[in-house]
């Protein structure tokens, strides 16, 4: 127990004697003296113990200059068994104003360290060739309109090693902003020094009428630059922040003129195009397609109106949707809309496509212009399949009649009853033959009708929408003995109508609906008949009068 006592008062005597670690001086740098006024210079700040961050108060800076980011670093060096700690603070400073400025003493935890004399001289003192990072910036014009495209273009010069960074877009109130394609990494030598440049284009398109300001870009990062170990001979690269900003701009933005009329488009150069397969006819029932393109110049996707096309009735249109996009072509930015339709012509006959024009205004004339494509006009013509059913239906023919020879023969044989009944029977037993031979033409139609409806129903079963409509007009040619477009067909009911139109955009839409077959089948069977009234007029037309 005595010996426990003895090594714990040993313990603690010598924790009492041993010196506890505490910080010894604090040193203060800067990386250039003098400096330029509004542009950063890097200073440092080395304590000799491993101290917080949040100890290092850098509010007596604020006074005379800008301060940026600060990095903070730790490192330990150990010598013959002594353990030497370091901390340190690179902080960015911009002065405010030129002339001298004294960088004031920096404490922490007592210590202080010694103040920096610092002589600031004016803007623009120090020549681009001279610095190791700048920034300039330019813009596509000084004047524009609301909603034109502005392009603010970034080069960042780089003259030292990038470690990391980043390059913030410009602030700006009132506006839409958006970097427009992919940064370019390039080289360029100014003033017979080279320079590492990476350059970013943004797209401003203002919203207000007035003054746009412009704040402009800054880079914010690390570079590697080299440096010499004290008292060796031997140089290496080290880590050092940078900060660079852009200067500020103002653009005149105008109102929409007075004059101008239609949706508000501005541009240097706006286009209009077709593709699409240009023949002599189109056959009834078959989409047409046609592809129209907008190609607009220095103007952003998102301005681009949307394509009005109108079209006559009995050419059913399916649009799909509208594909926006934006390239760079020749250092400029072109903007497009690409519409492609499908036309279904629904009756043969000659059709015009009427004109379409897009109203845009000229910021270089300061006037309005036209992009046009002209009318077009078309033909459509019956099918094939509606040719092939035309002629494949059985056309009605002449049948020898006697009523022309009843009064003759009562007037020559009125005497003759005898010869009057004999030739009484041989027409009633003519008719017999031609009532057989009429039913026989009957029973082939149904026969036929039945044969398209059974395709209708194969089709409906197959889900096919195009195969029911080529179906559809099959029976129907049949049914009723005459070549029946899909208009024709759409007309002999409400419930056809809207069959017909659900099959057309499921057969030529972009959008694939889900369709029940079922219903078209069964307006199909609700159609009513028209082959008992036709066979009525038929014999009508046989009796003599």
């Amino acid at each position: 127990m005595v010996i426990r006592q003895l090594f714990l008062a040993a313990l603690l005597a010598l924790s009492v004697s041993s010196p506890s670690f505490a910080i010894g001086k604090i040193e203060t740098s800067v990386d250039r003296n003098p400096a330029v006024e509004g542009e950063y210079l890097v200073m440092t700040v080395n304590a000799d113990d491993d101290v917080s961050t949040g100890k290092l108060d850098t509010s007596a800076l604020l006074r005379d200059f800008i301060v940026g980011r600060t990095s903070v670093s730790r490192s330990t060096q150990i010598i013959n068994f002594d353990a030497q700690k370091l901390t340190r603070w690179q902080i960015l400073l911009a002065p405010k104003h030129a002339g001298n400025i004294q960088i004031p003493a920096l404490t922490i935890d007592g210590v202080s360290s010694e103040p920096i004399d610092l002589t600031v001289m004016p803007a623009g003192s120090q020549t681009e060739q001279m610095k190791n990072l700048f920034i300039r910036t330019s813009l596509s014009t000084e004047e524009a309109y609301v909603g034109q495209l502005i392009t603010y273009k970034v080069k960042l010069f780089l003259a030292v090693d990038l470690q990391r960074g980043v390059l913030s877009a410009p602030a700006i109130d009132g506006a839409q902003i958006k970097q427009l394609g992919d940064d370019l990494d390039t080289t360029e030598i100014v003033n017979g020094r080279r320079y590492r440049v990476i350059e970013r284009t943004y797209g401003i398109i203002a919203d207000q009428v007035g003054e746009l300001t412009i704040e402009g870009a800054n880079f914010s990062g690390d570079v590697l630059v080299q440096a010499s170990r004290r008292g060796g001979m031997f140089s290496f690269n080290e880590s050092k922040p940078m900060q660079a900003k852009a200067g500020k701009s103002v653009i005149l933005i105008n109102p929409v003129p007075n004059e101008f009329h239609g949706e508000w488009l501005v541009s240097d150069l706006v286009a209009l195009n077709e593709q699409w397969t240009q023949e002599d006819s189109y056959p009834l029932g078959s989409p047409i397609t046609r592809t129209i393109t907008l190609l607009a110049a220095n103007t952003d996707e998102t301005s681009l109106p949307d394509l009005d096309i109108k079209l006559p009735p009995e050419l059913k249109v399916y649009p799909e949707k509208g594909q926006r996009k934006s390239f760079v072509r020749d250092k400029q930015i072109v903007s497009q809309l690409t519409q492609t339709l499908a036309i279904v012509p629904t009756k043969v006959g000659s059709y015009t496509l009427p004109e379409i024009t897009i109203p845009w205004w000229n910021p270089h004339t300061k006037q309005q212009e036209v992009a046009k494509l002209p009318a077009r006009t078309i033909q459509v013509t019956a099918s094939e399949n509606a040719d092939k059913e035309l002629t494949g239906i059985p056309l009605e023919t002449n049948q020898p009649t006697t009523s022309g020879i009843w009064p003759w023969m009562t007037l020559v044989f009125a005497l003759l009853w005898l010869g009057t009944l004999i030739m009484w029977r041989r027409a009633l037993s003519q008719n017999k033959a031609m009532s057989h031979t009429g039913s026989e033409q009957t029973r082939s139609t149904a026969r036929q009708a039945s044969t398209a409806y059974e395709r209708l129903v194969a089709s409906c079963e197959e889900r096919n929408a195009g195969k029911v409509l080529s179906a559809l007009q099959s029976y129907f040619n049949e049914k009723y003995g005459r070549a029946m477009t899909l208009s024709d067909i759409s007309q002999l009911s409400s419930a056809l109508n809207t069959g017909v139109s659900a099959l057309q955009a499921c057969a030529f839409g972009r959008q694939q609906t889900e369709l029940d077959f079922t219903v078209i089948l069964d307006a199909v069977k609700s159609v009513p008949s028209q082959s008992a009234e036709e066979t009525s007029s038929a014999l009508a037309e046989l009796n003599p009068r």
